[in-house]
C-alpha cells in the first residue's frame, strides 16, 4: 500500500509530471532556497528527493521578501515531441492592501536535473500559473487572476493565455474562463489537461484552509465556456455543500472535519500512467487540537501542508472521481501495477564528511553556500555568521524540513563567541517573527561564553535558563527531543549525558495558525551562526541528526 502524506512535512502545493516510467512531484518552497525541490518515483510507493529547479544561478534573488512570500505553486510538464521538461513558477513580491505583486516565469531543461534556461517573463496578472501542451503543437498558460477591484468577487477567475514559444511571450490578454464549479469561492490552483477531444482544468477552491477541495471543469473549447463536474467536488476533508463567496478568508477552521483523515485537501494534480491507472497528488495537513477557544489557533498545522496520493477512476462519461469511493483523502492508497523501485532516503544523520552539501538542506532567502563551508574544515561543517534570526535578509540558518512530531535532533558545535553579538546553536524556525533558538553567546555579565534559549514568538522576544556558564574550549552537544505536542531541549559536553534546559514548549505555536506573520510554509529546524557586528565569525558543526 501508498501510505500517505507520501511527501511529509512542508510540501504544499503539488504537481505531478510523467517521463516514460518516471514520475516526478514538484512542491513550492516560498521564502526558503534552493527553490522548487523535486521529488522522483518508479511505482508512486517509493520516493527520492532527486533535485531542486531554482539552484544556483537560477535562484530567484528573494532578499527582504516576507514569510509565505517568495516562489509559489509550480507547474511542471513534460512535451514529449520537443523532449522537454518545463517549469512554470510565480514569485510573490508583496501582497500588501492585497494587490498580490506577483511575477510569473517559464524555464526548461532538456534534462529535469537542468541545466534550466534563461526565465521567460509571463504575466503578473495572478499566481498558480500553470503550462498546457495542446495536440497541435500550441500552448497555453493557465492562471488565477487576481482580482483587486473594490466591490467584485476576490480572488478573481481562472484565466488562459496562448503562449507563444518562439516570441517567448504571452500572446494578447489572458481571458477568463471560469469563476467555480462550487460556491465555497477562493477558486485557485489551475492545472490544465486535454483529453479525449476535452479540456479539463483542475482547480482548488473553498482556500487554502480547512474548506479546501480539488474540482474539475470541462470544455471542448481552450477559451471555454467550461461546464463544471455535475458532482462538484471530487476531493476534500469537507464533503458537504457550503457558500463562501463572500468571504475571501482562506483558512476557515469553522470546516475542520473530524470524520477526515487529513484536513485541508485540495490542490490536484494528476497523471495518467502507461498502465491505463490514474493518481492525483494533492497537499493535505494534519493539524495539533489545542483545545483553545479561539477558534482559528485551535487546530495548527506545525509540519505545515504535506503531499498526498490518491488512486483515481474515470467514468463513462469523462469525469475524474476517487477509486475508493467518496471524496474524503485516504490513508492508505493501493498502489499501481508497476514493479517495486525502492530508492534512498533522506539520512537521517550528517557527519559531514562529504564534499558537497546534502541536497535536503535549506536557507531563508539565500543559497546555504552563501555562507556554509565543508573545505575549510574537512569533516566539519563551518557556518559563517550574519544578521540575527529576525532578519529579512542574510540569516545564516542551515535546515532541514520537520516531517514528524516524534524526532529527536541533534548537532555538536564548537564556538568561540567573542562579544555579545555572537551566537550559534540549535534552532526551531517558522519565520523570522517565530523560533526557538538553543544558543551558545557571549556573556559580558558572565565574563565568558553561556547558554541559554531565545524564543521569539510573533516577535516578542523571551529568554529562558539564561546565564549558564560553559567551558568555552569544550564541543557542546545541543538537542531537541519533540513528543507530539511539546519539545524540550537538552545539551551537554557528552551525548550520553545531556540535562534538559528551559521548559516543555507547546510546538502549536509554530503554526499558519499561530503565526502572524507568515503562513502557507511549516516549520523547519537547523544550525545557525549570528555574527550581528561584522558578519565572519564562524561556529563548526560536527553531526547534524534527525532521529525518528
Amino acid at each position: 500500500m501508498i501510505h500517505n502524506p507520501i511527501l511529509p512535512g512542508f510540501n504544499p502545493d503539488p504537481c505531478i509530471c510523467r517521463k516514460g516510467d518516471d514520475c516526478y512531484i514538484i512542491v513550492s518552497t516560498f521564502e526558503w532556497l534552493p527553490g522548487l525541490p523535486v521529488y522522483h518515483s518508479r511505482d508512486l510507493v517509493n520516493w527520492e528527493l532527486y533535485t531542486h529547479v531554482l539552484d544556483g544561478d537560477a535562484a530567484p534573488d528573494l532578499k527582504l521578501v516576507e514569510p509565505s512570500k517568495g516562489i509559489w505553486a509550480p507547474c511542471l510538464t513534460y512535451c514529449e515531441e520537443e523532449d522537454l521538461f518545463y517549469v512554470v513558477y510565480g514569485v510573490m513580491r508583496s501582497m500588501n492592501a492585497r494587490y498580490f505583486d506577483i511575477e510569473n516565469y517559464l524555464i526548461t531543461a532538456k534534462d529535469i536535473r537542468g541545466p534550466w534556461s534563461k526565465p521567460v517573463y509571463l504575466h503578473s496578472s495572478g499566481f498558480d500559473a500553470s503550462l498546457l501542451h495542446d495536440d497541435d503543437g500550441r500552448k497555453y498558460i493557465v492562471a488565477l487572476e487576481w482580482e483587486t477591484r473594490i466591490g467584485y468577487e476576490q480572488p478573481g477567475a481562472i484565466c488562459v493565455a496562448e503562449y507563444d514559444p518562439k516570441e517567448r511571450k504571452i500572446v494578447g490578454y489572458p481571458q477568463r474562463v471560469y469563476t467555480g464549479g462550487t460556491d465555497r469561492g477562493c477558486i485557485e490552483a489551475p492545472h490544465f489537461y486535454k483529453k479525449n477531444g476535452y479540456y479539463y482544468l483542475m482547480c482548488a477552491e473553498g482556500g487554502t484552509g480547512y474548506n479546501h477541495c480539488v474540482t474539475v471543469a470541462r470544455s471542448k473549447n481552450v477559451f471555454g465556456p467550461y461546464e463544471a463536474d455535475p458532482n462538484g467536488v471530487v476531493l476534500s476533508s469537507v464533503p458537504t455543500p457550503s457558500y463562501e463567496r463572500d468571504d475571501p478568508d482562506h483558512l476557515k477552521p469553522k470546516y475542520y472535519n473530524p470524520e477526515a483523515p487529513f484536513q485541508k485537501a485540495g490542490h490536484g494534480s494528476f497523471t495518467d500512467l502507461p498502465t491505463g491507472e490514474t493518481y492525483m497528488v494533492h497537499l493535505c495537513a494534519r493539524p495539533i487540537d489545542t483545545g483553545s477557544p479561539d477558534l482559528r489557533k485551535r487546530y495548527c498545522c506545525t509540519l505545515g501542508r504535506e503531499t498526498a496520493i490518491e488512486r483515481m477512476q474515470w467514468t463513462a462519461d469523462g469525469w475524474l472521481r476517487l477509486a475508493s469511493g467518496g471524496v474524503l483523502p485516504e490513508t492508505d492508497v493501493l498502489p499501481p501495477k508497476l514493479a517495486a523501485c525502492p530508492l534512498p532516503k533522506v539520512p537521517e544523520a550528517d557527519d559531514f564528511d562529504g564534499p558537497a552539501l546534502g541536497n535536503f538542506y535549506y536557507a531563508p532567502r539565500q543559497l546555504p553556500g552563501a555562507f556554509a563551508d565543508l573545505t575549510a574544515r574537512p569533516g566539519w561543517l563551518r557556518v559563517r555568521g550574519e544578521e540575527s534570526q529576525a532578519s529579512l535578509n542574510k540569516f545564516s540558518l542551515l535546515a532541514r524540513k520537520l516531517v514528524s512530531l516524534g524526532e529527536t535532533i541533534t548537532t555538536r558545535m564548537e564556538f568561540e563567541p567573542e562579544v555579545y553579538q555572537h551566537s550559534a546553536g540549535l534552532i526551531l524556525y517558522y519565520d523570522h517573527m517565530n523560533s526557538l533558538f538553543l544558543r551558545k553567546y557571549c556573556s559580558p555579565r558572565l565574563g565568558g561564553a553561556a547558554v541559554s534559549i531565545l524564543s521569539l514568538e510573533n516577535g516578542e522576544r523571551t529568554t529562558f535558563a539564561e546565564g549558564i556558564p560553559v567551558d568555552d574550549k569544550k564541543p557542546l552537544v545541543f538537542s531537541l527531543k519533540l513528543d507530539g505536542r511539546y519539545g524540550q531541549f537538552l545539551w551537554g559536553y557528552d551525548e550520553s549525558a545531556l540535562t534538559p534546559i528551559g521548559p516543555s514548549f507547546d510546538l502549536a505555536r509554530f503554526s499558519d495558525e499561530a503565526c502572524e506573520y507568515g503562513e502557507f510554509t511549516g516549520t523547519m529546524v537547523g544550525m545557525c551562526c549570528i555574527d550581528s557586528l561584522f558578519h565572519r565569525k564562524c561556529a563548526d558543526f560536527d553531526c547534524f541528526r534527525i532521529e525518528q
